[in-house]
């Protein structure tokens, strides 16, 4: 025991040296552990390409073409589904308009004529269109139907010769209209001008444009031009839109003020119906 306390027998200060060492050798043994702890840990790039590679294949496989269109029924194209078909933001407010008014689109050609797209747009996309199956049997019918009507209204085109069967063909114009103005040309003696048609009661101005395009005055009744300045009473009131009341009124004003200049000066005399000027201009002239 002796021996042993005599080797292992240490000073106050000895043993001081010691604990302080001791902690410096724990304090190095925890930082070598946090070192190692905070390393990232080695990745392979050739690991990482090879992953890379299985991805894009798997991606080519699984995604569709980019330029692939499956098929829709283009009255449903919304703001983004117009931008991703390479519709302009025009075109795209034109359809949105067009369908809030309740209409639908039935055909390729209705497409174009309300969005106003271009032919090659159109053609990348119309192969693509749905419609219901039928919208398609209307179509075949209706233009089945303008090719009979097209070739049986081809045979008359004086609008004066035109029978009520002829005019039913119109679009727009049946049984009602079509004898109302057979009526109304036999009492004006005949139509002189297709513009007459805006007379006759009940034609809207897009019926009268149908009329126009079948029709037209190839054969003029026989009546006469009057000179204003020069017309009696009696005859002016004869004439289409006069009656006696203002066939009078105008004769006085043309006896005060010598003559008529021009017809704008009609104007002036009360109850004359100048918004029919155009017409009443078929049958005077101040010459």
């Amino acid at each position: 025991m002796k021996f042993l306390k005599s080797h292992f027998a240490l000073s106050r200060s000895q043993q001081n040296g010691i604990f302080v060492l001791v902690l410096l050798i724990i304090g190095f043994q925890i930082f070598l552990f946090l070192e190692a702890s905070s390393e990232p840990e080695k990745i392979d790039q050739g690991e990482i390409q090879a992953y890379q590679k299985q991805l894009d294949s798997i991606n080519k496989i699984a995604a569709p073409a980019k330029d692939t269109i499956y098929p829709f029924n283009p009255n449903y194209i919304t703001d983004f589904k117009g931008y991703q078909l390479g519709m302009k933001t025009e075109e795209i407010d034109r359809l949105l308009a067009y369908r809030q008014t309740g209409k639908w689109i039935n055909s390729v050609e209705d497409f174009q004529k309300v969005t106003g797209v271009s032919d090659s747009l159109l053609n990348s996309l119309s192969t693509s269109f749905r419609f219901p199956e039928w919208t398609q049997k209307r179509t075949s019918g209706k233009i089945q139907n303008a090719v009979t009507s097209a070739s049986e209204i081809r045979s008359i085109t004086d609008l004066n010769s035109a029978s009520v069967e002829d005019l039913k063909l119109i679009n727009g114009v049946g049984d009602v209209l079509s004898q109302r103005i057979i009526k109304y040309k036999n009492s004006i003696g005949g139509f002189l001008s297709e513009i007459q048609l805006k007379d006759v009661y009940g034609l809207s101005p897009e019926v009268i444009e149908r009329i126009h395009k079948r029709f037209q005055v190839l054969s003029k009744p026989n009546i006469a031009i009057k000179n204003l300045n020069l017309i009696a009473e009696a005859d002016l009131a004869e004439i289409p839109y006069f009656n006696y009341s203002i066939a009078k009124e105008i004769i006085s004003y043309r006896k005060l003020h010598e003559r008529i200049a021009s017809f704008e000066e009609l104007s002036k005399i009360k109850g004359f119906p100048y918004d029919k000027i155009d017409r009443i201009k078929l049958y005077l002239t101040l010459e």
